[in-house]
């Protein structure tokens, strides 16, 4: 398991996704995978950036790890307010974007795009997993 602590900041972006690419290449991660975890990894963590620590920054920690049936675990553990992603409910998507509430459709579209999504407040932490076939 590989791990990089980064301050929760937008401009940091870059370099979450720079760590976690090169964990998936090592792994020989199909591009298809590779593209859906990146898009998920930039919801989780311009949200964790935005809203954990607001008004102020706090760190994360990610962590990636490939087990032997090549799925890709992908954590994001942040100190901010406690939230639970899974239990909001998903966005009605039957609805127009002028009828439907603001908000949802990013973590709809990890949900729907990850194999699995696991979720813990721990010591602490708000620990969310992302889980990925790759």
């Amino acid at each position: 398991m590989e791990k990089i602590e980064i301050t929760a900041a937008t401009d940091k972006l870059g370099e979450v996704t720079e760590f976690i690419d090169a964990q998936l290449e090592a792994a020989d991660c199909s591009m298809k995978a590779q593209m859906q975890i990146d898009l998920a990894v930039e919801e989780i963590f311009v949200n964790i950036a935005n809203y954990a620590y607001a008004p102020n920054v706090g760190m994360a920690l990610i962590s990636v790890d490939v087990d032997e049936q090549r799925r890709a675990f992908i954590t994001f553990e942040d100190s901010g307010v406690p939230y639970d992603p899974l239990a909001k409910e998903d966005p009605d998507i039957t609805l127009s974007a002028k009828e439907r509430q603001v908000g949802g459709l990013g973590i709809f579209m990890v949900k729907k795009t990850m194999d699995d999504m696991l979720y813990e407040y721990r010591d602490g932490k708000n620990v969310l997993t992302l889980v990925k076939k790759i």
